[in-house]
Order: C-alpha cells, then sequence, then structure tokens
C-alpha cells in the first residue's frame, strides 16, 4: 500500500518562496509519474506539476514558477515554488499521477498573504 506525506506549507506573503516536499512509502517501485495537486477553497483539486521518467510537466497558471523535482533514492518528491500569488493559496497534496485509486494524505496548508 502507497502512502504520501506532505510537508513545507506556512505562511508567506505574495512573491515568496516555499519548498514543499512529498514523501512516499510503501510499494513504490511501480509509480512511474508522480504530481503535485492543491484545492482552493470551494474549488476541485487541480493538478500543478507532475513528473515523471519522460519529464515534467505544469499548469499554465504555475509555469516558470513553480518546479518539481524527484530524488528516487529517498522517494521523496519536491515542489519548488517561487513568485506566490495570492491564488497559489491551497491545500497542497502529492499523489500518484493519475491517483487509480490511492489514497489522499493530510495535504499541507500554503497561505499567500499580501
Amino acid at each position: 500500500q502507497v502512502r504520501f506525506a506532505e510537508s513545507g506549507g506556512g505562511l508567506v506573503q505574495a512573491g515568496g518562496s516555499l519548498r514543499l516536499s512529498c514523501a512516499a512509502s510503501g510499494s513504490t517501485f511501480d509509480i512511474n509519474a508522480i504530481g503535485w495537486y492543491r484545492q482552493a477553497p470551494g474549488k476541485q483539486r487541480e493538478l500543478v506539476a507532475r513528473i515523471s521518467s519522460t519529464g515534467t510537466n505544469y499548469a499554465d497558471s504555475v509555469k516558470g514558477r513553480f518546479t518539481i523535482s524527484r530524488d528516487n533514492g529517498k522517494n521523496t518528491v519536491t515542489l519548488q515554488m517561487n513568485s506566490l500569488k495570492l491564488e497559489d493559496t491551497a491545500v497542497y497534496y502529492c499523489n500518484r499521477s493519475p491517483p487509480n485509486g490511492i489514497a489522499w494524505g493530510q495535504g499541507t496548508q500554503v497561505t499567500v498573504s499580501s
């Protein structure tokens, strides 16, 4: 059973940076693509960044500001977020992309203030 645990969120001013970490445990050997998702209040969860053996992909809203990276040896995936905007405020989650039934973790709250 695969589990994901997110950390690194917090309160930051607009224009600032945060670095989120995702630790995967369990049977992760067959997971190729992992994504960072976010869910803002009243909105659906959306995929913002994805990393796989073929490369990385980003939502248009974060392209050029967020960078996803992966350390397979440590089973971790990192999301570096720069030039944060108010609209980046959300709970951020990591999971397989697509999730395919893997349970969501608790997520980590990112709040961007003006």
